[in-house]
């Protein structure tokens, strides 16, 4: 070949090269442009901690199942909202028989669960089925004792018939648990879930999509719900049993937010809201944390013990030092948001020189030498258990310990896992008890029933005390009135006692605290203090 052809040839080589290289590049352009069109918007999700697993996502039993995430799952027929205000949710209205005994749903339309499924009266039923199957699982909530009997009066209507009036049924109804709906192919074979359920089917906003037991959960948007869906895509809940390990997440950008109560220290929250670099919001009380007092204990069975321990401990000082004041002392057991709680009632005050004088009028003499009393030749030793994942109970229960050792009071502390500490209640087998009221929508009703009710500790608590028999028919004869002012006479006469016998002594109200990073925005508490708050929240810049 010539000079002139290699020239000719090596040229052309060029050209067909540089036209491939372009088309190639084109491809490439065309195929990333394609990706790009073709690919889902970024998701859009917040992670959060919590201080342990949420459970099998059970709507009908309790623990170790969190209320948090099945109100992510499953719906309720009537919603509790601000102020109290009870709303329609899956039933869309109801109609209540002039003698308060029969209730009669009217179902919402088109509601499916996340399977599929429709949602109808007959899988209403089937739900209310499994949960009276287990009457003694759930005694503690009202309506289940007043339950006659449950109807499906055609595919979208339910009834409800009562034994006997019981005004708090519709706030019964709003719960977390136990009556929320499971759709059939969560059901085992024999239709009893107290054994637990095949998988957590729903008509909630949420579906659990992913789960690895003590490590983690993701929610995902329920394709099929009913109503507006939430604006985040998904929610990733970790497990962090420690508080402390859970801010240090947050801080490295780890969590989104950090929500709940007793989920870290009051001095963590501070720090955090102070230092500027994250939201944070308090919300209203929302119950009472208090020490049940067994009195099935003989040194407790003596109201001048009890009261001496009341008076033993700066109530004001310890909620203020632990809490940073941002929890308030409470003075009764009830705070007075809630109906029928705006009692007069006297607070006991702190005063060590009372404490001591009781003390020494039930017997319990301090020996010289010696820092604990004895009585009989027994010492006064005492034991408080508590929720070792709350920091909050935690240094409570250390300032109880040091405080009570100062009149001569001996008291071991415990922290206990939750459902350990639960069982312990039911048992009976505690001296003194951190625990709370159930809140909004709860009470005051399922309160005081618990307080007559056998099977959850509190009322077996109480046992020891004269008025028992009283009390307890004083609680049922409230839970039935029809009449608006002696309903009123009948709860001031119940809170009244309780705070007189000091068997519950109340130490805070509580609040929900929370911290996000700045890009969550329109974050809400929920009306409900068991409730989710994912719902509304937005991300911002």
């Amino acid at each position: 070949m010539s000079n002139g052809g290699k020239r000719a040839f090596l040229l052309m080589v060029g050209i067909i090269l540089l036209v491939s290289t372009a088309l190639i590049g084109c491809t490439k352009q065309e195929h990333a442009t394609t990706v790009e069109q073709g690919a889902s918007p970024a998701e859009k999700g917040v992670t959060i901690s919590w201080p342990r697993d949420i459970g099998q996502m059970n709507p009908h039993t309790y623990n170790p199942s969190q209320l948090f995430a099945q109100s992510m799952i499953y719906e309720p027929l009537v919603s509790y909202k601000e102020g109290g205000k009870l709303e329609p949710l899956l039933a869309e209205s109801w109609s209540i028989s002039k003698d308060g005994k029969e209730y009669t749903f009217t179902l919402r339309k088109n509601v499916k669960f996340s399977d599929g499924t429709p949602f109808t009266a007959a899988i209403v039923k089937k739900n209310f089925d499994a949960v009276m199957s287990n009457p003694k699982l759930h005694s503690w909530l009202g309506v289940i004792n007043v339950l006659d009997k449950t109807e499906v009066v055609d595919e979208h209507t339910f009834k409800m018939i009562l034994k006997k009036p019981y005004y708090p049924t519709l706030q019964d109804l709003s719960l977390v648990r136990p009556v929320r709906f499971l759709g059939e192919a969560g059901f085992p074979d024999d239709g009893d879930t107290s054994k637990g359920v095949k998988k957590p089917v729903g008509t909630g906003p949420w579906l659990l999509a992913d789960y690895k037991k003590d490590e983690y959960a993701v929610f995902t948007r329920n394709p099929n719900y009913w109503g507006e869906s939430p604006k985040i895509d998904k929610v990733t809940v970790k497990i962090i049993p420690d508080a402390e390990t859970r801010v240090m997440a947050f801080e490295k950008g780890e969590l989104d937010l950090i929500y709940g109560e007793g989920v870290i220290s009051m001095d963590s929250f501070n720090q955090l809201r102070e230092s500027g670099k994250y939201g944070s919001e308090l919300s209203e009380p929302v119950g009472t944390r208090s020490l049940l007092l067994n009195t099935t204990n003989e040194k407790l069975a003596d109201l001048r013990v009890r009261m001496a321990l009341q008076q033993g401990f700066n109530k004001q000082a310890m909620v203020e030092g632990i809490t940073l004041g941002l929890e308030e002392k409470a003075d009764n057991i009830l705070s007075k948001n809630f109906p029928y709680t705006n009692v007069e009632s006297k607070p006991v005050e702190y005063n060590v020189d009372k404490a001591i004088a009781s003390l020494e009028e039930a017997g319990w003499k301090l020996p010289a030498g010696k820092t604990v009393r004895e009585k009989d030749g027994l010492p006064l030793e005492l034991e408080l258990i508590y929720d070792k994942t709350d920091p909050i109970q935690k240094a409570m229960a250390e300032t109880l310990q040091a405080e009570w050792g100062a009149i001569g009071v001996k008291l071991n502390i415990t922290g206990l896992e939750l459902t350990a500490q639960i069982k312990r209640r039911k048992a009976g087998e505690f001296d003194i008890d951190f625990w709370y009221n159930y809140g909004a929508p709860y009470d005051p009703h399922s309160f005081i029933n618990v307080v007559a009710e056998k099977g959850w500790g509190v009322s077996e608590a109480h046992s020891r005390l004269p008025m028992k028999q009283e009390l307890d028919e004083k609680v049922r004869e409230a839970l039935a009135s029809t009449d608006e002012a002696k309903r009123q006479q009948l709860y001031a006469s119940i809170l009244t006692t309780l705070q007189e016998q000091s068997a519950i002594v109340p130490v805070s109200y509580i609040k929900k605290t929370v911290v996000y990073q700045k890009n969550v925005k329109a974050f809400r508490f929920p009306a409900n203090r068991d409730e989710h708050p994912f719902d509304g929240i937005e991300f911002g810049e």
